[in-house]
């Protein structure tokens, strides 16, 4: 159980999450659990997991000696995760479901990077998000305090922030504090610009 947000807005994306880890009924919040954070640094990017609580450690552990993959565009974040599947499966033990079309990696991601905000659900569908997103369990609560502020609110990472907010409010398996982070989107060079422009 967990929520993340993620935004792009004005020239800088942001990516937020909860703090909460629950066992069953049990909570285990951020004044308990020296690492209550939900979101990875995988080189430029900040990657928000919810799901298993074992998805964060098993993420960090997979691409902790080796360079920390691109996560550029969706065709690279799919290539990762595809190649990463097999890892999943005999390294770590990961339980794959029977019934589904594809097995699934039982993981749901949000990635912040200069890139842009994509999503990573569990058959590998990866999906570049315009303008915000959210994900875990208080997913449908914070999409609405995002959607409702969007327009209206200056910079990205108050609206992300906001979102987790407001799932803390509603969702009982999201609880504060709130992590976030925020990057600063590349400025186009004139030539890249009036290229967008023509097309």
């Amino acid at each position: 159980m967990s929520t993340v947000t993620a935004v792009k807005k004005n020239g800088h994306v942001a990516i937020a999450a909860d703090t909460l880890s629950s066992f069953g009924s049990r909570k285990l919040s951020a004044v308990h659990n020296k690492r209550a954070s939900k979101i990875v640094r995988l080189g430029s990017s900040f990657v928000g997991l919810t799901g298993a609580a074992a998805n964060l450690r098993v993420l960090e552990h997979a691409f902790r000696d080796v360079e920390a993959p691109a996560l550029d565009s969706a065709a690279d974040i799919f290539d990762v995760f595809l190649k990463l599947h097999d890892r999943l499966k005999y390294e770590y033990a990961m339980n794959v479901r029977a019934g589904q079309a594809y097995e699934s990696n039982e993981m749901t991601l949000l990635i912040a990077n200069q890139h842009g905000i994509f999503g990573i659900y569990s058959m590998r569908e990866v999906v570049e998000h315009e303008r915000f997103w959210a994900a875990g369990s208080g997913g449908d609560y914070a999409l609405g305090a995002m959607h409702a502020l969007y327009e209206a609110a200056p910079d990205a990472l108050s609206i992300a922030e906001a979102g987790v907010r407001a799932a803390i409010e509603f969702d009982d398996g999201t609880g504060a504090p709130v992590e976030s982070h925020v990057i600063r989107l590349p400025v186009l060079e004139v030539a890249e610009l009036e290229l967008l422009l023509k097309l």
